[in-house]
Parts: C-alpha cells; sequence; structure tokens
C-alpha cells in the first residue's frame, strides 16, 4: 500500500517540497525575531539615535513599541485554543 501511495503521490512531491520549506524559512525568520540579543542591538540602536537627537522622545517610544510587539503577539499558525493547551 505504502508503494502505491508513494507511486500516485510523486507528482505533488515538488508542492510538498516547497511547503516544507517555507515553513523551515519561516521558523527561522520568527526565531531570529525573537532573539533576545538581537532586540537588544535594536532597543540599544533606538536610544542611541534619541541620545543623538535624531529621533523625538515620541518616536524613540513609537520605534521601541515596534520592537517589542511581535514578542507579545502570539506566534503566526497558532490559533487561541492551541495556546491554552
Amino acid at each position: 500500500m505504502g508503494l502505491l501511495t508513494s507511486i500516485f503521490t510523486l507528482p505533488i512531491a515538488p508542492v510538498r517540497g516547497v511547503i516544507w520549506l517555507s515553513e523551515v524559512i519561516q521558523d527561522q525568520v520568527e526565531q531570529k525575531l525573537r532573539d533576545p540579543a538581537a532586540i537588544r542591538r535594536r532597543i540599544e540602536a533606538i536610544d542611541e539615535a534619541a541620545a543623538a537627537g535624531h529621533l523625538s522622545e515620541e518616536e524613540r517610544e513609537q520605534a521601541q513599541q515596534a520592537v517589542l510587539d511581535p514578542l507579545i503577539q502570539p506566534p503566526t499558525g497558532t490559533t487561541p485554543t492551541e495556546e491554552k493547551e
């Protein structure tokens, strides 16, 4: 049965490969976005720009919030019921 299934599903193998690759890439991007060292570097860069006078206090707060918002939001691909379990 497994041989017949693999023969009949062989034409869609490239599609499954592309889906798998996109999932791997998405996982890597989410890991980099949630990396504490990267977040710290972004916040430090914002603080340095504010100290140099390139950003107002309001712009600094907005930029920092934009960096922290993805940490507060649940990861993509999950539903609220999955998070509760």
